[in-house]
């Protein structure tokens, strides 16, 4: 697998989307607001990702 994360970067919240490979879109993509439980929010994502792909 070749996974890949998206972040648009905004004032304020960010979009996420993720790919577990070519064309293979993880989930919804979806906001996370730039604080700490938002932060947090993506940090749970991103080990929830590695956790699928290795």
């Amino acid at each position: 697998m070749n996974p890949v994360v998206g972040l648009d970067v905004s004032k304020g919240e960010s979009q996420v989307q993720a790919y577990l490979d070519k064309g293979k879109p993880y989930r919804k993509g979806f906001k996370v607001s730039h604080t700490l439980e938002g932060l947090k929010e993506l940090f749970d994502f991103l080990e929830e990702v590695k956790g699928k792909t290795g």
